[in-house]
């Protein structure tokens, strides 16, 4: 299918990544965009759109059907979509990278602010060069199994708002070597709505925190990434139930950098890096749309 998604108007965008993971966002304040999956595959797509993991919406939550609930929380909602134009509940690093956006853009003042998710309302502080997210503390709740490969790795299914599965194997070698070009597979019973994979390793230990771990991260509707947020949440929570630990500080090194997440007794602060590093005007009408996999789920729907 192809033609164009909106009228003839550019669509002013920014491009931003919190350690590699990576965003186009998409200034909406009053929720008049039009807004679909085949719009969103479009704009993630790497070769002919701009390329990211997903896009960010910046909507105020009083404009959107789904946040309208938090308006006297959070002025600002963050409608979250995957790359493959489905819909998320919570991305730690988008809710960083949307919170900079925010500030640069001149609609937040910065310092301690709230964000409206579809997980929630969610806190976040603001410095020069990181911002810390708090998340809902992740909840352990039983074992799944992950298959990459025909090999089967036991993992602790955790929620931190969304749903994942952390998986431990048993070096960093070893998490070097896994093939995750595709979605490893998993229990369709104990994740209906998919699951993002998370696959961890211990690292060296560091000066300044408990635990020190590196991950990869299959994330559902976007592939393999360079970071996830809440994943590195997830995984911090197993890496410090494995020590005996429910609170602690730790690093967590995903391929597009470092992460530290503090774990206290009612929550989960996610800090590092969080860039703008481009703005734009797109045409809507030249993104090639011709994408069967998004066109029949709509159909479908």
């Amino acid at each position: 299918m192809t033609g164009v998604l909106l009228d003839d108007a550019a669509l002013d965008y920014a491009k931003g990544h919190g350690t590699g993971n990576d965003f186009v966002i998409l200034p909406d304040p009053q929720g008049r965009l039009p807004l679909t999956p085949r719009l969103v595959a479009a704009l993630c797509d790497r070769r002919r759109g701009i390329g990211a993991d997903g896009v960010l919406r910046v909507v105020r939550a009083e404009a959107h059907p789904d946040a309208a609930r938090y308006a006297g929380e959070a002025e600002w909602f963050m409608d979250y979509w995957n790359a493959d134009g489905t819909h998320a509940e919570m991305c730690g690093n988008g809710v960083r990278v949307y919170t900079r956006y925010l500030v640069e853009a001149g609609l937040a003042a910065g310092g301690e602010m709230t964000v409206a998710t579809r997980a929630g309302v969610v806190r976040t502080v603001v410095g020069p060069d990181e911002i810390a997210t708090g998340l809902s503390k992740p909840r352990l709740y039983g074992q799944s199994v992950a298959r990459v490969e025909a090999r089967r790795y036991v993992g602790e299914s955790v929620d931190v708002g969304n749903p994942h599965l952390v998986c431990r194997v048993a070096d960093i070698p070893a998490l070097a070597a896994l093939d995750l070009s595709t979605s490893p597979e998993f229990s369709d019973a104990d994740f209906p709505a998919g699951v993002n994979v998370e696959f961890s390793a211990p690292a060296v230990p560091l000066p300044g925190v408990d635990l020190h771990v590196r991950m990869r991260v299959y994330e559902r509707g976007s592939g393999e990434t360079l970071s996830c947020g809440s994943g590195a949440c997830a995984v911090a929570a197993v890496a410090l139930a494995d020590a005996g630990l429910s609170t602690g500080r730790v690093a967590v090194d995903v391929p597009g950098g470092r992460l530290t997440i503090v774990l206290d007794e009612e929550a989960c602060w996610l800090m590092g890096p969080a860039v703008i590093v481009a703005t734009g005007t797109v045409d809507p009408g030249a993104l090639d749309v011709r994408l069967p996999d998004v066109d029949s789920r709509e159909a479908a729907a």
